[in-house]
Formats: C-alpha cells, structure tokens, sequence
C-alpha cells in the first residue's frame, strides 16, 4: 500500500483476519482451560452473593415502612456486611485468577510473535519499512497488553453482573425484567453503531502510528544525510504531516468516544424511567410491595456501571483487536525456505556465483549476470562507487537476500557469517554480549578473541572488566570497540566463510586502521569477501573485483590494476589525492601511481558516505 502523505509504496506486514484472530486468541487460551473455567466459576459465585444485597435493602425498606421495631434491622444489617465481606474476597480470587489467566496467554502470545519477527525475510521488513515492525512490537503488543490485564477481568465480571442480574429482576417480578430490557434496543443499537464506525478507523490510527514511526526513524537515523542535503525544513514538515494525520485520527476517535456516551446516557434514562413506573403503577395496585418495587429499581440502577463498562470495554476491545491482528499477521507468516547450499564445481571453490540478478523493486535491476568464484582461504575486495551493488551481492552471498535469478553455490558444510558497518550491541554484560556467538565460551576463550582483535587491553580497564554493562543504558562505547565486538564474535562463531561490507566506515583514520588489523586476525584462515570502504583494505587482499552499475567490470590483483588504466586504477587515484605521504595509512611509492587525475581529487568515492551521495537502489545498505 501507498505510505501514508508521502509518494512511497509500502508492502506493510500483513494483518490477520478477525476470524483468524480470533481463532487465534483460542489457541493460546486452550491449554488453560482449567484456570479459565476456574477463574470464571468462582466470579460467577461471587456474583451472586452480591446480588443479594438489593432483596436486603428493599427488606428494610419493607421494614421501615411497616414501622417495625429498630431490632428488626439488626439482622439484615449484618447480613449486608457479611455479603460485602465475601463478594469482595470472592471477586478479588476470582480476578486474580482471570489475571493470571490473560497474563499466561499474553506472554506466550509474546514469545511467538518475537519469535517470527526475528525469523521474517529482511527484504520483507525493508519493503513494510522498520516503523511498521517497530510499531507492532511496541504500540500494538503494549496495546493487547493493557487490555489483557484490565479490560478482560472487568469485562468478565461486568458479562457476569448483567447476566445475573437479568435473573434476579425475573425472579423478583417478570414485569421489572421486561419495563428494563426497554433499554436494551437502544443499548445494542449504539453498540452496533460504535462498532461499525471504531473497527476501521482503529485499523487506520496503527497504520497511521506506523508511519509516523517510520518517518521519525528514518529522519533522525539518517540526521547526517538529511543535514549534508540540507533537507531539514523538508523532514520536519513530512514528521509533522504524519503525526497531524494520527493526531487527526486520535481525535475522530474521540468524538466517537464522547457521542457512544451520549447515546448509552440516553438508554440508561429509558430503562430506569420504566422500571420506576412498572414499581409504582404495581405497588398502586397492590401487586407488589414498595421494598420490592425498590430492589428492582436498584438491580437497574445497578446495571449503570457493569453495562456501561462493558460497553465502553468495546473500544478497548476494538483496539485490541486491531493490534491482535497486526501480531497475528505477523505470527502466521510462513517460515522462510532453509537455504541448501549444493557442493561447488571444484573442491577449490568455497563460493561459486552464476548468473546472478538481483531487484528490490520489479523492472530496477541493481544487479546483472554476475559471474563470481571465490577460492577457500581467498580474501576477494568489493570496490566501486556507491550504487555499484557491492553490498546487494554481499548480502546474496550471505543468504540475507534471496537472488532473483541464478545461483550461489557453496562447498560442502561451508557456512557464512556477515559484518557490516552497522553493529548492535546488547544491553548487558560484555561476557554475554560476546556469548551470542558461542553461548559455551568460556573466559579463556572470551580473552582471546579479545586479544586476536586488539579490544583485550580497553575491555579489561572497564569499570567491571568483562563484566561491564554495555549497550543501551551501560557504559558507552566508541565506534571503533563495537566492531571489534563484532569482530570477536566473528573469531567465536568460527565461519569458514566471512561476509564484510565496509566494516570500517563509521571509524576515523587511526580506529579505521585499528579496524583493519583486527579484520586481519578475524579472517585469518577463513575465506573472506570484504565490501571495502577504504581502498587500502583492497591493497592487501588477494583479489580486487571492480563493479559498477550492478556488474562487474574489472578483477585482478592490486598491483596489476592500479598500473593499469581502468576503472580501479580511477578510484585509486582519487582516493590517494587527497592524502599525504605523512598519513600512516598512504601506500609507499612503489604502490602508488601518484596523485590524483581527477578533477574531485578532494573526495573520493570510496571515502565518501551514503550521506553524501544521492539516493541509488543500492543506497541503503551503505
């Protein structure tokens, strides 16, 4: 679908049927059928205990009008309070256990969903865009929530007060029963209009919350492009577009809220207004006594609360409801096909690509035909300017993208593992952050993939060591120590094939060339394709594969392309002028042709960022 105020189509994760959803809803609710059925028996118990109180009071009503002795008051008195001491006990146990009840079945829900989110397809979530998956995990599971842990247990006791009160006005008299169900007409009208009118209007609020995530997102995740392009004014009127469009929508449904209360205020006064004259045309006539007329009139009055709950439970119920579905549709998604990896034509071969084409969007190719072997144990460099698809071919070699055509092979029992310049670190310990790679390391193990990576000597004058609390929240790390994280990790999970798309972009000069040693022990030993970011990565590998507009168009070693004119020998130049021979990391002169020919000498497009290049169909992976 079209994101909402902006020209960008969307595939937003699907949303499940209501049907679905409630099928849904029995299946995480079956296995605790004891407990609801439990739950619900002792409500039910307590319920009518309570009921007991309106026949007490239209008793002393009865009493005080014969104008009996004070004495006999005593005794339904007492049994007032002892009616309130055990509903009250009886609701509370049976709350709880409908609780627990929501609280069971809403942790599981949980689970599943986080679950097959991690597993969805990541062009998948690239398409939906990450503030419609991270509405979902935040607003729409905070949403189910809530009403699991109050709209159900009040829903549960408000069904159970009506129900049973319906009971007690037909046992007092049958006439009371039909002067109160008057009101109902009116009540099931304004239940069915709210219902129509909310249900859609809720669907639209999340896909509206949905957008206006995604745009705070991508605005302040990529301040550094919108600020290179000066295109603040621009992002903030679309952020303010998207957030007066759920604004808007919010407050529909409050207008909605305020005019469901009105047309309940008025059913409420019809239903009362009966009973009231059934009671008094009845005690006229002698059919009944002004106690009972009176126990009648207070069972409806009674309903106020429990109807009105239980109706206005319909717009948390709706929400809910919109949120389940948005979980569910994601939860139902199919799992992604294993990826099978066939044996490569020769025992040499770790990688083998053929004919491979690749497209995020049908007739926009970002890859053509490529043709692509990669030896065991041989470290192949990625250049080219941004847009070339480095990283796109990267990720199909990883198995992150599914090709659209040809073919990635890998030898026998190879397995892949990929880095790129965007790393997370996870709020807790270094150890466990570590640990995602190998749960088993030990701390001998932990040391030395530290060691092999240059990070041992800043983990260890951390506050608490390896045990220092780090990512969100904890002790802040340079850009240059979350790769060596990464890097670590790479050495404990132990691929024999390593995937690097510009490992060292978000480092400066000295962390790049901390970077490029650490990448260096990492890789020791393993088949290596790196995306390299800065050209001397590629002077020290065994190959250099050029690309440009989806293909490939040059590849050979260093020091054969850059003495060669050609499209590498072009970047080398560029990338080189603007260096000095005093910057450590400027090659020698036996490696270098010289200064730059190109008119950008300055800025090179290796050295360049993606915020300062304009928008590509590789883009976004830079």
């Amino acid at each position: 679908m079209t994101d909402l105020n902006s020209g960008v189509d969307r595939e937003l994760l699907p949303t499940a049927t209501p049907a679905r959803t409630r099928a849904a809803v029995l299946e995480l609710l079956r296995p605790h059928r004891g407990l609801a059925i439990g739950g619900f028996a002792v409500m039910i118990g307590a319920t009518a205990i309570g009921l007991l109180t309106q026949p007490l009071l239209g008793h002393i009503v009865d009493l005080v009008a014969s104008r009996s002795a004070l004495d006999s008051l005593t005794v339904p008195v007492i049994l007032l309070v002892a009616v309130a001491v055990v509903q009250g006990g009886a609701t509370g146990l049976g709350l709880s256990l409908i609780a627990r009840l929501g609280e069971t079945a809403l942790a599981r829900l949980r689970e599943r969903f986080v679950g097959r989110a991690l597993r969805l397809p990541l062009e998948q979530v690239e398409k939906a865009g990450s503030g419609d998956l991270t509405a979902r995990v935040t607003g729409d599971v905070a949403q189910v929530a809530e009403a699991m842990r109050t709209a159900l247990p009040e829903l549960a006791r408000s069904v159970l007060v009506i129900v049973l009160t319906m009971v007690a006005l037909a046992v007092v008299d049958w006439r009371f029963l039909l002067a109160a169900l008057l009101a109902v007409p009116f009540q099931a009208h304004t239940a069915r209009w709210y219902v129509r009118n909310a249900v859609p209007l809720y669907a639209r609020q999340r896909i509206a919350g949905g957008a206006q995530q995604q745009q705070l997102l991508e605005s302040i995740g990529g301040a550094a492009t919108v600020r290179a392009f000066r295109m603040e004014n621009e992002h903030v009127e679309r952020v303010t577009e998207r957030s007066r469009r759920a604004v808007d929508l919010t407050m529909r449904g409050v207008w909605l809220v305020l005019r469901f209360y009105s047309r309940l205020h008025v059913a409420e006064y019809i239903g009362l207004a009966a009973v009231l004259v059934a009671g008094f045309l009845m005690v006229r006539s002698g059919m009944t006594s002004i106690g009972t007329a009176t126990a009648a009139a207070l069972y409806f009055h009674g309903l106020f609360g429990p109807v009105n709950t239980a109706l206005v439970l319909i717009d948390d119920a709706q929400s809910a409801a919109a949120s389940l579905a948005r979980l569910v549709g994601v939860i139902d998604q199919p799992e992604p096909p294993e990826r099978t990896a066939e044996a490569t034509a020769t025992p040499e071969e770790a990688v083998a690509v053929a004919g491979l084409g690749h497209a995020y969007e049908p007739g926009r190719p970002v890859l053509h035909g490529i043709d692509l072997t990669i030896g065991r144990g041989e470290r192949v460099a990625l250049v080219g300017a941004s847009g070339a698809g480095k990283t796109t071919l990267a990720r199909l070699i990883a198995g992150v993208h599914v090709p659209v055509t040809g073919s990635v092979r890998f030898g026998a029992r190879e397995r892949v593992a990929m880095i790129t310049q965007d790393v997370h670190v996870f709020a807790g310990s270094l150890a466990a952050d570590l640990r995602l790679a190998r749960p088993g390391a030990t701390d001998a193990e932990l040391r030395e993939a530290l060691t092999r990576v240059d990070a041992l000597t800043w983990a260890e004058t951390l506050p608490e060591g390896l045990d220092t609390i780090v990512g969100e929240g904890g002790h802040r790390l340079t850009a240059t120590q979350v790769q060596q994280i990464a890097l670590a990790r790479l050495i404990l999970t132990d691929p024999p094939i390593a995937v690097l798309d510009e490992a060292t972009a978000e480092a400066g000069s000295a962390g790049a060339r901390v970077l490029e040693k650490a990448i260096d022990q990492a890789i020791e030993g393993r088949t290596a394709l790196i995306v390299a970011h800065r050209l001397s990565q590629a002077a020290t590998t065994d190959r250099v594969v050029v690309m440009d507009d989806g293909r490939i168009v040059q590849t050979g070693h260093h020091n054969d392309l850059h003495t060669t004119d050609g499209p590498y020998a072009a970047l080398w130049n560029t990338w080189t002028g603007h260096r000095t021979t005093s910057d450590p990391d400027f090659p020698n002169s036996a490696d270098s042709p010289g200064t730059a020919t190109s008119p950008d000498a300055t800025r090179s497009p290796e050295s360049l960022s993606s915020s300062d290049l304009p928008d590509s169909p590789d883009r976004r992976y830079h």
